[in-house]
């Protein structure tokens, strides 16, 4: 997508210089644009743990080439491919340890190990390495392009039964081309539809306590000049009660094989309003992101707690400067839960690349 003109994907390498990979620093958005090199596997670890590279598919295809920095180490280290798969197997635990929600993290550590497996030598476990991560980055861009196509026949139809004249969307946290390689899976349908020449408006709630909505969501959207309007969390439900939201669409870390979506937290009270106001609720789910063997989303999946300095801390730019400040008591005690669950039973459709399905166990599992 775009960043003041020019088209950018949020991860990439340079080719003239294939050992290091570069990233978009989301941290420092929507303040700073900043690429940051990664030149070794524990600078990926880092950069997933910290949330410089964030959403569950680029989380993957991320993961997928700390595994191939990984085996470039261990090469220059002229190890035999007994010594290289260790050690990348070493890496992988490493990288496996940074995210605990994200199932896309855990898919691509495993399809990039089980390549791996066949290579003969230390050099070949490199290129294979390599090849798989570019795979998964240039499938990742068709799936969500593929998602984007069908979430934009959902709208045509949803501008036509209501005869509207413009459309209004209401979405959560950031599932745009931020968390992903490019074009989004929340936000990929968006795209477009404003491309296709659809009149849109698109309620973007601030997610708290990091405020990937906000920060992440709106920045993409005002960068590709898409009418869009902040509103916090605690609005969504009032914007619908007055007939201002005709969808609501969201994204998934990671959906169960009967539909549950687990996604950031402050999904489910969001699909709770939908539901009470009888607006539709979709998540764009790639294939990749659903768990098969998982059932039930709010026993089975391991909710990441975050540290309680996102809630406590703020930070904010003052002239030029970059501050935080401290919001609440020194010694309350809190809780950052980093996602929730959103039963099945009040998600109106599941949006993949190969088209909308409902969430129930019968149709997902065809996805397998």
């Amino acid at each position: 997508m775009l960043v003041k003109g020019k088209h950018y994907r949020t991860i990439w390498q340079n080719p003239g210089n294939l050992n290091s990979v570069f990233i978009i620093d989301q941290t420092k958005l929507p303040f700073s644009f900043s690429v940051k090199e990664l030149k070794n596997f524990k600078d990926t670890a880092k950069a997933i743990e910290r949330m410089q590279v964030r959403g569950a598919p680029l989380i993957g295809v991320t993961a997928a080439f700390g595994i191939y920095l990984a085996a470039l180490e261990a090469r220059s280290m002229k190890s035999d491919i007994k010594k290289t798969i260790r050690f990348i197997s070493d890496a992988s635990k490493i990288l496996s340890q940074t995210r605990p929600t994200a199932v896309n993290l855990f898919w691509a550590i495993e399809n990039s190990l089980n390549k791996i497996k066949t290579a003969l030598t230390a050099g070949e476990a490199v290129s294979i390495s390599l090849a798989n991560a570019q795979k998964m980055a240039e499938d990742d861009v068709q799936v969500c392009e593929a998602m984007g196509m069908n979430g934009l026949e959902l709208f045509k139809l949803l501008y036509r039964e209501k005869k509207l004249k413009r459309l209004n969307i209401l979405t959560h946290c950031n599932a745009g081309w931020l968390a992903t390689v490019d074009y989004g899976t929340a936000t990929s349908p968006i795209y477009k539809a404003f491309e296709s020449g659809m009149d849109l408006h698109v309620w973007v709630e601030e997610t708290r306590p990091r405020y990937q909505g906000g920060k992440l969501t709106a920045w993409e959207l005002g960068e590709m000049r898409i009418p869009h309007t902040i509103i916090t969390d605690n609005a969504g439900g009032y914007v619908m009660q007055k007939g201002l939201v005709d969808v609501v669409i969201t994204g998934s870390d990671r959906t169960t094989l009967n539909g549950d979506v687990c996604n950031k937290i402050g999904t489910y009270k969001t699909a709770l309003a939908a539901a009470d106001n009888n607006i539709p609720f979709f998540a764009a789910v790639p294939v990749s992101s659903f768990d098969f063997n998982i059932k039930d989303g709010i026993n089975e999946i391991d909710i990441e707690e975050r540290n309680s300095n996102e809630i406590t801390v703020t930070e904010g730019l003052q002239g030029k400067l970059i501050r935080k400040v401290k919001i609440f008591p020194e010694k309350s005690p809190v809780k950052n839960f980093g996602f929730d669950i959103t039963p099945s039973r009040l998600v109106t459709g599941l949006i993949t690349e190969r088209g909308i399905i409902h969430p129930r166990k019968s149709e997902i599992k065809k996805l397998k």
